[in-house]
């Protein structure tokens, strides 16, 4: 992928805050938002998941897929280019129809969600993928507990749906899950790994957690 593109330059609107201009500046200067315009991807979140799956061969065809905090549909996309049959995904907005996604607006934290996804995937997945990330305030402490709520829930729902030797993928903060939570992970799975993808800022502290085989 190319980098050597000149750097777009962004003036500072009249009521725009400084954080959004610099969002704006990223987003222009950005060769991953570029090549997801080109290859038709709703995002550029959609390579952080081709990557994982480049390294680990994780994507099958015939696989049936959840997909946690989907919008707007990136990781969906690539799912279902590899030819996975199932998939599900819920997120709190909206997202524009995807060909094969089996789509619900609803927050994943809802006491609700789970038996909703079951009752859409009515079986077990091969994969739970979660590229959630809760509404942060600004206290690092508040944010790494929300982060780790959703994460024990996402790992929790993974152990109810996932087939023997299933996968479960969920974007971490602050150096990955904490150890409580890893340990009970490679309890419940053969490999535990956290991957930094390359599509990943390099100013974000996110990482993905990749567990694989499932113990059932």
């Amino acid at each position: 992928m190319s980098r050597n593109k000149a750097k777009s330059k962004v003036k500072t609107a009249k009521g725009r805050k400084i954080s959004s201009t610099r969002w704006l500046k990223r987003q222009l200067n950005d060769p991953y938002v570029e090549e997801a315009k080109k290859q038709g991807y709703r995002s550029r979140a959609a390579f952080k998941l081709k990557e994982l799956d480049d390294k680990l061969a994780l994507l099958k065809s015939g696989m049936s897929v959840v997909d946690l905090g989907a919008a707007p549909g990136g990781w969906s996309q690539v799912a279902a280019q590899k030819g996975c049959t199932k998939i599900v995904a819920i997120d709190l907005l909206e997202i524009d129809e995807i060909s094969g996604v089996d789509f619900i607006q609803m927050d994943f934290m809802d006491n609700e969600a789970p038996n909703t996804l079951k009752e859409m995937l009515g079986g077990q997945a091969d994969i739970v993928l979660s590229d959630i990330a809760p509404n942060t305030t600004g206290h690092k402490q508040t944010d790494h507990l929300r982060i780790m709520a959703v994460v024990e829930a996402a790992h929790l729902f993974a152990t109810e749906v996932l087939k023997p030797g299933g996968t479960f993928i969920a974007k971490v903060f602050q150096g990955g899950a904490q150890n409580e939570l890893v340990a009970q992970i490679k309890k419940d799975f053969a490999s535990v790994k956290h991957i930094k993808p390359a599509a990943s800022r390099k100013e974000s502290s996110e990482t993905y957690l990749v567990a694989t085989g499932f113990r059932g």
